[in-house]
């Protein structure tokens, strides 16, 4: 098996930068490698309009170190008052790429999502009939649902219902996390693809609870059994044009992961590259990784793959940071609990 690799320059289709002092540290964790990303909304207050979205991009690109090449692709956060006008206008512009659903309650930065789906419908119906596409976030928040069946309730209490009552609405399954996910994405061949996150392909529920809690692990959607991480692997080298890489690489200081109440988010931004080369290497699918770091995205969004090339090379393991510093304190760098021998050049 060759030891170099070249694929073109990938792009990140989920990635959150979040502002200020962290914004300026881990941007470049990014920006070394990718050409591209979809950057999420959920600040604080999150990113609902467009002005709001031209500001942030101004920005991040204000922080982006010089000589660095990178493109932030915009998008809004869906509330149940976001004005489809401002909406349209934003993504006729080229500043949106995307909006973004959260149901109200889900994760980081969510309480301002969506509690009743029927007061985005217009919004919904705007958006299919722009060609604008809705990235999800694919967890039911009710109580009674245990934490590891929200994404698959997700599926059948509200995706299908909306993508049904919604024809030609391009959908993003973000983050999938079951092998319920990715069956749902292969049964529909039309306006339909899913991120998979570096982490979810290698770590399982019991790497955050044996052996006693690792909060460095935990993140939403939760990691779950191993014969679901087992299908999101097959999914993602399969060359199926319908994956495609999404990091959620989440920075959260230390000290906001390791308090009583932890964040959830996995920061996977500056070794991601390794650990699917390695990932993709074991499965013996390493001709595959190109297509779904850096073709099969472009092309569910309608953008041309980047024309920049890089090479990953094999060899003696590659030394990561454990951390990444901040001004608000230290981020953990994940830990994918393996020799990466293959690093970019």
């Amino acid at each position: 098996m060759s030891d170099s690799l070249t694929l073109r320059r990938p792009d990140d289709w989920h990635l959150h930068l979040r502002d200020g002092a962290m914004l300026r540290a881990v941007l470049p964790e990014t920006a070394r490698h990718f050409a591209r990303a979809i950057i999420m909304p959920n600040l604080v207050p999150p990113v609902v309009t467009g002005a709001q979205a031209s500001d942030y991009r101004d920005r991040i690109l204000d922080a982006l170190p010089a000589g660095m090449q990178f493109q932030p692709l915009m998008t809004l956060y869906l509330t149940e008052e976001t004005d489809p006008d401002d909406l349209a206008a934003a993504h006729a512009s080229g500043l949106v790429t995307s909006v973004k659903l959260y149901p109200a309650g889900a994760t980081t930065n969510s309480a301002s999502g969506v509690s009743d789906f029927d007061k985005v419908r217009p919004v919904l119906e705007r958006m299919a009939e722009i060609g604008c596409p809705l990235c999800v976030h694919g967890e039911v928040v009710d109580a009674d649902i245990d934490i590891f069946d929200r994404e698959a309730v997700f599926i059948d209490r509200v995706l299908d219902p909306i993508r049904r009552a919604t024809p030609g609405l391009r959908v993003v399954m973000e983050h999938i996390t079951t092998k319920t996910a990715a069956a749902y994405v292969r049964a529909h061949e039309k306006d339909l693809g899913a991120t998979i996150t570096t982490h979810h392909l290698v770590i399982n529920r019991n790497h955050i609870l044996v052996g006693g809690i690792k909060p460095h692990y935990y993140c939403l959607p939760v990691a779950k059994r191993e014969e679901h991480r087992l299908a999101l692997r097959a999914a993602a080298t399969s060359g199926d044009a319908r994956f495609f890489l999404g990091t959620d690489s989440a920075p959260h200081t230390d000290a906001a992961k390791l308090q009583p109440c932890g964040c959830a988010g996995c920061f996977t931004a500056t070794n991601t590259l390794s650990i699917l080369a390695e990932v993709f290497e074991q499965d013996g699918a390493l001709d595959r990784l190109e297509a779904f770091a850096a073709l099969n995205g472009p092309a569910f969004y309608g953008l041309p793959p980047n024309e920049e090339t890089i090479t990953l090379t094999k060899g003696a393991p590659v030394s990561y940071p454990d951390h990444i510093a901040t001004d608000e304190g230290p981020v953990t760098v994940f830990d994918p609990m393996m020799p990466l021998h293959w690093r970019v050049s």
